[in-house]
C-alpha cells in the first residue's frame, strides 16, 4: 500500500445515520428525492440529510448503496453516511462498492444491515487530492453511462411519439384536413392523404387499411436449434420494462424455450412482467445466430413492406398491451396470455411508402440506441476493472488516466 495512505475503519471518520419513517413520498412532487434501501423511490418537500451523502440499504434481502449529490430524504429502510472527519462523499462512495454490505446482518428475522459491523470495515484513506481525483475519474465514466442512457430514453421516446401520431392518432392526416402544418419535412407529410374513410375501426386514413395482426406480423415464427446447442440466452429478468435494449444475455445450452433471430420483438407474457412493461427488441446477435429465451415470451416480427422495427414500436402502445393484459388466462398468480389471442386482433396497415419512411427514421433511432448501449458497456466494463484497482491503491491515477486514453474511451 503507498505510504502517504492511512488505514482506519469506518467507525472512526464516520457514522450510520437512521432514516425516518414517511408516507405520500411516491406521488408526492417535491424538491428533495427520497431514498429507500434499494435506490431512489420518491420525493419530499424537505431533506432529512442537508447534504450530499452515500445512502446504504439497512434492510431487505438485497440492500444497495447510493450517493446523491444534493440533499435529500431517507426513509427507515436505510442508513445516509455522516462524516466524523473530512472525507470527499463521492470518494466515499466508490470505496464502499468494493464491499458487500449484504453480507453484514444483524442476525434479526428480517435481513438488516449491522452498523457494528459496519464500523469496524478497514479502509486506505489517501490524501485528500487523491481522494477527489479518484473521484473525478470513476465519476467522469459514469456521468458518460448516464448521458448515454438519457439519449436512449429520449431517442426511444421520440421514435414512441412518431409512432403513435402516424399509427394511432393520424395526427398529419388531421393536420391536412384542417389545414395546418404537420410539423413534418415537405416530402414526408406529402406521403399521407388528406382525407379518412369509414372501417370497422371507426375513420382510418383514406387508401389504409384495417388487417388482422397476422396478416403484417408474424407471430412466434418458427426458428431452429438443436438440443444441447450452445446459443445467446436472455433471461426473463434481463428484459427491460421500459425500453427495446436487453440488459444482458449469455450463451447457454439451449433446452427448451422460445427461439428469436436479430429483427424480433419480445413480449413477456406472463403476470406480472407483461403487466410491469417487459419487452425487447432483438439486435444483439450475430448475422445469421438464433438466440433463445424464456417459454413466457411472444415473439412478433413485421412483413415486409413494414420495418422490422414496427412491430416492437406496436409491443410498446397502450391499446395493444391493454387487450393483451385483459385476455390472459389461468389461476391467480400464474396468468399468461396465449398468442392465439392475437390472431384476430385488428390494425390499421398503412401504406408501403409510409412504412418505408418510418423505417428509415425508427432504422436511424434504433442503430443509435445500439451504439449508445454497447459504449456504455465497453464505460461500464472499464469503471468496474479500475475502481477496485484505484480504491485499493494498485493503480493510480495517472495510470488510470493513461489506462482510459489508452482504450480509446
Amino acid at each position: 500500500m503507498v505510504s502517504e495512505w492511512r488505514q482506519v475503519c469506518w467507525g472512526d471518520i464516520a457514522t450510520l445515520e437512521y432514516g425516518k419513517g414517511l408516507r405520500g413520498y411516491q406521488e408526492k412532487i417535491g424538491t428533495y428525492r427520497v431514498f429507500g434501501t434499494n435506490g431512489p423511490i420518491g420525493w419530499h418537500d424537505e431533506p432529512l440529510c442537508p447534504f450530499s451523502s452515500v445512502i446504504i440499504g439497512r434492510k431487505g434481502a438485497y440492500r444497495g448503496i447510493h450517493f446523491s449529490p444534493a440533499p435529500f430524504f431517507v426513509i427507515d429502510t436505510a442508513f445516509y453516511l455522516k462524516p466524523k472527519k473530512t472525507f470527499n462523499m463521492k470518494w466515499a462512495y466508490y470505496e464502499l462498492l468494493t464491499h458487500d454490505i449484504n453480507n453484514m446482518d444483524s442476525g434479526s428475522a428480517i435481513p438488516s444491515t449491522s452498523r457494528e459491523s459496519f464500523y469496524k470495515l478497514p479502509v486506505w484513506v489517501p490524501p485528500t487530492d487523491e481522494q477527489q481525483a479518484i473521484a473525478h475519474i470513476l465519476g467522469s465514466l459514469d456521468d458518460r453511462i448516464e448521458l448515454n442512457r438519457r439519449m436512449n430514453n429520449t431517442l426511444e421516446t421520440m421514435a414512441r411519439t412518431i409512432f403513435k401520431s402516424w399509427f394511432v392518432d393520424f395526427d398529419p392526416v388531421h393536420a391536412k384536413i384542417e389545414g395546418r402544418p404537420t410539423g413534418l419535412p415537405d416530402e414526408v407529410a406529402s406521403l399521407f392523404p388528406d382525407s379518412f374513410e369509414d372501417s370497422e375501426l371507426g375513420e382510418i386514413p383514406k387508401g389504409w387499411k384495417v388487417v388482422a395482426l397476422p396478416e403484417i406480423i408474424d407471430i412466434n415464427p418458427s426458428r431452429k436449434l438443436k438440443k444441447g446447442q450452445v446459443a445467446p440466452y436472455l433471461e426473463m429478468k434481463n428484459l427491460s420494462q421500459n425500453t427495446a435494449r436487453a440488459v444482458c444475455w449469455c450463451d447457454r445450452n439451449f433446452s427448451s424455450g422460445v427461439k428469436f433471430i436479430n429483427g424480433d420483438t419480445l413480449m413477456a407474457r406472463i403476470t406480472p412482467c407483461l403487466e410491469n412493461g417487459k419487452g425487447a427488441f432483438v439486435d444483439f446477435l450475430e448475422d445469421g445466430q438464433v438466440g433463445w429465451g424464456s417459454t413466457e415470451y411472444i415473439v412478433f416480427r413485421a412483413k415486409e413492406p413494414l420495418p422490422l422495427e414496427y412491430s416492437y414500436f406496436l409491443s410498446r402502445t397502450k391499446d395493444f398491451r391493454s387487450h393483451a393484459i385483459v385476455n390472459m388466462t389461468g389461476s391467480s398468480g400464474r396468468q399468461r396470455v396465449p398468442a392465439s389471442i392475437f390472431d384476430d386482433y385488428l390494425v390499421v396497415r398503412p401504406s408501403e411508402n409510409i412504412a418505408e419512411s418510418f423505417g428509415i427514421f425508427s432504422g436511424l433511432v434504433m442503430r443509435k440506441i445500439k451504439e449508445n448501449d454497447e459504449m456504455t458497456r465497453s464505460l461500464a466494463s472499464l469503471r468496474d476493472t479500475l475502481l477496485p484497482k484505484l480504491i485499493s491503491g494498485e493503480l493510480r491515477v495517472p495510470d488510470a488516466e493513461r489506462f482510459i486514453e489508452e482504450a480509446g474511451l
